[in-house]
């Protein structure tokens, strides 16, 4: 097909290119879409484009099984996946209310530019106009799509087939906006029409383009999910407190810790996401000091505090990033698992004597969550889980269970969900 990055008139062909690129990248190469754009798959475009190419290749792959499902009846065998892709893409716009005509004119366009898949141009042509004089009630028939095996199952073994089933039906639906206030949360609710979460983060049903939104410019909020902003509230950093931030970047945790006075180094081994971290902080008018590194290789000590949001397989951001389960299989996790005991167990080595670590990772397994918690405690004599420090405002209390804060997509699911999170306090003995 041809170059995805490629320029084109406004006819909303670039941005279904650039969308068919990234979805490509996810389902054939398991290329993450951060790291495909991080490549510059979406450089050449216009921001609209940019901003309509992301949301097209999104909201496809959180769809993809109702897709292929609702295909099924006009294709006698699966054509290449390039022009598999674009016919998924076209299903979910069309059945999510997108005028059939146009979409179809697209795809045929798009695929008809292709050397390998121009032969394929009166499939797509066929199959989408069919799929367009079907009932936009099917749609919505159409079970909730699953998680794949490797990852449903383990899930199932911890949780349950009816909360992975509620979780599910959270992650088909596109998340609403969070946002953490700089300032006092109740007054920017108010001024940007937002729901004030019981944890103290704001919502917003219909956000539009972030930048354009009040207080945006002069750094009032930044944007960060309610789950995880609960993290950096049990750590509670208080004004004057030397407070580490292992793996920092974006900055989400960087500037909750800011904004509570507290002197904060933010550190990271990602120079180009320490940028991110470097640009959320000049327009916030916050202030960190800010070291890229390895964070096993940081040896400055005497921490009041540290949060630790490990590596992880990420599984709890899902409903944000549903790329996820068609570019991973789970691998890495092993790996993952053992670097987050490793980090858990240096940290601990950076506390002042009575100093507390907030360990969290944004997953939904227990091996990267409660366990963790289970085996550094038995490492460590002395070590303390501090449960209390889990009691914060809007946290329910069957959230919180030997090990730790667990969060899952199913909670607040009439408020639109959020992120998997498990999350626990940890804190160092006054003597050795």
């Amino acid at each position: 097909m041809t170059d995805a990055r490629a320029t084109a008139p406004d006819d909303g062909l670039a941005a279904r290119r650039a969308a068919l690129h990234l979805i490509g990248q996810a389902t054939g190469s398991q290329r993450l879409l951060s790291e495909s754009i991080a490549a510059g798959a979406l450089e050449r475009l216009s921001p609209p484009d940019r901003a309509r190419a992301q949301r097209l290749a999104t909201q496809a792959l959180r769809q993809l099984p109702r897709a292929d499902r609702a295909l099924k009846p006009f294709l006698a065998k699966q054509p290449p996946l390039a022009v598999r892709n674009a016919l998924r893409l076209g299903a979910v716009e069309i059945m999510e209310g997108a005028a059939p005509h146009g979409v179809v004119n697209a795809m045929v366009q798009i695929i008809g530019h292709g050397k390998r898949t121009q032969s394929y141009k009166g499939l797509v042509n066929a199959v989408l106009r069919r799929l367009g004089d079907q009932d936009p009630q099917a749609w919505a028939k159409l079970p909730v799509p699953k998680l794949p095996n490797w990852l449903r199952g383990p899930m199932v073994a911890a949780w349950g087939r009816d909360a992975v089933a509620a979780m599910e039906a959270v992650q088909a639906e596109a998340p609403p906006l969070d946002l953490t206030a700089k300032g006092d949360p109740a007054a920017l609710a108010e001024r940007l029409g937002a729901e004030l979460l019981p944890t103290g983060s704001l919502r917003l049903r219909e956000a539009g383009q972030v930048s354009a939104l009040p207080g945006f410019e002069t750094g009032d909020w930044w944007v960060q999910d309610a789950a995880a902003a609960v993290a950096a509230r049990v750590l509670d950093a208080q004004p004057g407190e030397r407070v580490l931030d292992l793996c920092a970047a974006p900055g989400g945790k960087t500037m909750q810790i800011a904004a509570a006075g507290a002197e904060v180094t933010a550190l990271d081994l990602s120079e180009a996401r320490l940028g991110r971290l470097r640009e959320n902080l000049d327009r916030t008018g916050l202030s960190a000091r800010i070291v890229q590194g390895d964070a096993l290789e940081f040896d400055e000590g005497g921490f009041d505090a540290i949060l630790l949001d490990a590596p992880c397989s990420a599984t709890g951001t899902i409903r944000r990033h549903p790329d996820l389960p068609h570019a991973k299989d789970g691998a890495e996790f092993g790996a993952l698992i053992e670097l987050q005991a490793e980090m858990i167990d240096h940290a601990l080595g950076l506390l002042a004597p009575g100093g507390r670590l907030v360990f969290c990772t944004c997953s939904l397994l227990p091996d990267e969550g409660e366990v963790q918690v289970e085996e550094a405690l038995a490492r460590h004599p002395g070590l303390v889980n501090d449960r209390a420090a889990l009691a914060r405002p809007g946290i329910a209390e069957d959230w919180i269970g030997p090990e730790g804060l667990r969060l899952r997509p199913d909670f607040w699911a009439d408020r639109g969900g959020m992120d998997g999170f498990f999350i626990a306090c940890l804190r160092r003995p006054q003597t050795a």
